[in-house]
């Protein structure tokens, strides 16, 4: 079966920056499993992918636009420091913040007497990235998970969110 809309996908990858550091691999951890077509994985490397049968190897070079777009000045913001009012915070932390446009995942770049500055740019906005890797499984999808959106497997019990019944349908 070939890597196409609606198939879970099961591959091993690395992707590096441009002076080829690794900044991520499945290596030595389970392989990375998703739901082909739903926009998990950036634009330009789902499309690296699409018709490719397990076993083949991939390897492309993205641009920041092909993956998780140009660097944007305008995320980065000073924000009251009793915003986090309570919280211990500091430089490095990431947490999800409630913005106009849903839930955004922004870092603490600078934490100061009154202000604490969040920069809401993805981690590896405007960098251009290297992934490798193979696939490993390609399968059509179930119902369920084309219902939620997402992947069910036997490695797939940490759920960032929470379906009534328990993700699965399991009724207790």
């Amino acid at each position: 079966m070939k890597v196409s809309p609606n198939t879970v996908v099961t591959l091993d990858f690395t992707v590096a920056n441009a002076s080829g550091e690794v900044l991520d691999s499945t290596e030595g951890k389970q392989p990375l499993q998703y739901l082909h077509g739903t926009g998990y994985l950036v634009a330009g490397l789902e499309t690296v992918l699409e018709n490719k049968l397990a076993g083949e190897d991939f390897e492309v070079t993205l641009t920041p636009e092909q993956a998780y777009g140009e660097y944007d000045e305008s995320l980065v913001q000073s924000v009251p420091g009793e915003m986090f009012d309570g919280m211990e915070v500091s430089e490095g932390d990431t947490f999800v913040a409630e913005t106009d446009d849903g839930h955004r995942p922004v870092t603490i770049v600078e934490v100061a007497e009154e202000y604490v500055k969040v920069d809401g740019n993805h981690p590896l906005a405007g960098m251009t990235l290297s992934f490798k890797g193979v696939v490993r499984e390609v399968r059509a999808a179930t119902e369920e998970e084309l219902a939620h959106g997402h992947v069910h497997g036997e490695h797939d019990h940490d759920h960032d969110h929470h379906h009534e019944g328990g993700c699965c349908g399991h009724h207790h």
